[in-house]
């Protein structure tokens, strides 16, 4: 293993473990100031949407490492500190929609910061273990998240509002990666040879900063048509997972009436446990089949997330294994989502592919989840869930079809090399 390979993966691995409180936190966010701070339906909405419509911003922040390989790290650094400052101010505010707009920011950059990293593991790790050492991060970040409900839920539980200062706890945790981050080596060589051979660009206008992520992602989705047939198949997939989140919040509370330790346990605990179990095996067949039959198969465990989710007021074990088969959803569908554009890309820039992504998210998020509010409104919880099962079926039957239909069928450089 070459000297910069180790690095990266040492810093990779430690950033995913040092982040791992404030995502455990972070997963239940809504769930706290529901219960805490009596948030409103809208309100409760308005985050699920956040989440992934904020991703139509980050597309900014990602673009800035397009073709230059001297602002990945700066990138990822300056990403974590400034989303990790409005914590700090989470004991002195009460004003809810403060709160709201610090979650926003952070997913903003969090989901801003992915080409950078996507890139770095792209240049220092060689193909054929590059799956495998973002399914050895994220394995180690999920140790954590088995581990870290019984560290904090019945802190939750016994002291009111003590998430006020286990926010601030975990980020400043969080920002000791960048240490570790700023000994990563970045190869820039090859951008000075092209600043050599291109001509000075004229300033841009503020419009065309604004339009030009846009330009660039439908550029290439035209261009590359099977990486536009895997967008439309991961959306069908996504949306399966996300339409009946609006409908959880009360669910868990009003209906199971979840304690917060119960809670953590099911959506950090039993989640891990998943992850945990099956990251190793999706990364070897990552590794060994092209991307579409790989999609595939993640949206099927939602398929049966939806129906034993549907038994949880029956007995609380069906909800822990609900969510033992989400967290191997979230297993083969972050492989999938962080690692499709350097399967697409081949040997050029992945980037411009990992931004693409992240503007899909978000179109996907101005769509599903207000739609899944909507529905919840004027039906009922085991309705909107059964609708997640059906498109999520949709996806996998999509997929597959496309692998069928495609003329080309990226895999993992290393699976065909030979």
């Amino acid at each position: 293993m070459q000297q910069s390979e180790k690095i990266t993966r040492t810093a990779y691995i430690w950033t995913q473990i040092l982040n791992t409180p404030i995502w455990a936190l972070f997963n239940m966010f809504q769930y706290i100031i529901y219960k805490d701070l009596n948030a409103t339906a809208l309100q409760i909405a308005l985050i699920i949407t956040l989440k992934p419509v904020v991703s139509l911003f980050s597309i900014y922040w990602g673009s800035a490492v397009d073709e230059r390989r001297d602002r990945l790290l700066p990138n990822i650094i300056w990403g974590r500190v400034l989303s990790a400052i409005p914590f700090f101010f989470f004991p002195f505010v009460d004003n809810i929609w403060f709160f709201i707009a610090t979650f926003g920011f952070y997913m903003m950059l969090a989901r801003g910061t992915t080409p950078a990293w996507m890139e770095i593991l792209k240049i220092n790790t060689p193909t054929a273990s590059r799956a495998k050492l973002f399914a050895s991060g994220a394995f180690a970040g999920h140790i954590g998240n088995c581990l870290f409900p019984f560290a904090i839920g019945w802190v939750l539980d016994d002291y009111f509002q003590s998430w006020r200062w286990l926010f601030p706890i975990t980020a400043l945790l969080s920002l000791t990666s960048i240490a570790l981050q700023l000994k990563i080596p970045i190869d820039t060589s090859i951008d000075q040879n092209k600043k050599q051979k291109l001509p000075t660009p004229a300033i841009t206008s503020i419009p065309k900063a604004i339009i030009s992520p846009w330009q660039n992602g439908l550029k290439l989705m035209r261009e590359q048509k099977e990486f536009t047939k895997y967008q439309l198949g991961f959306m069908l997939g996504g949306a399966g997972m996300m339409i009946s989140h609006p409908a959880l919040p009360q669910f868990f509370i009003d209906v199971l009436n979840l304690s917060y330790t119960e809670m953590a346990i099911a959506l950090n605990c039993c989640k891990g446990i998943g992850y945990l179990l099956t990251a190793p095996a999706w990364a070897h067949y990552f590794s060994n089949t092209n991307i579409f039959r790989f999609s595939a198969y993640p949206p099927l465990w939602i398929c049966l997330f939806s129906a034993l989710l549907l038994l949880a007021p029956y007995h609380i074990i069906f909800l822990y294994f609900a969510y033992i088969c989400y967290g191997i959803t979230q297993a083969g569908g972050d492989l999938s989502w962080n690692l499709s554009g350097t399967v697409f890309a081949g040997e050029s820039n992945s980037a411009p592919y990992s931004n693409v992504n992240v503007l899909t998210v978000g179109l996907r998020g101005c769509i599903v989840p207000p739609l899944g509010s909507y529905l919840f409104a004027h039906t009922t919880s085991p309705f909107i869930i059964a609708l997640g099962c059906l498109l999520s079926l949709f996806s996998n039957r999509a997929l597959l079809f496309f692998e069928r239909s495609s003329q080309t069928l990226p895999k993992e450089e290393a699976a065909t090399a030979d």
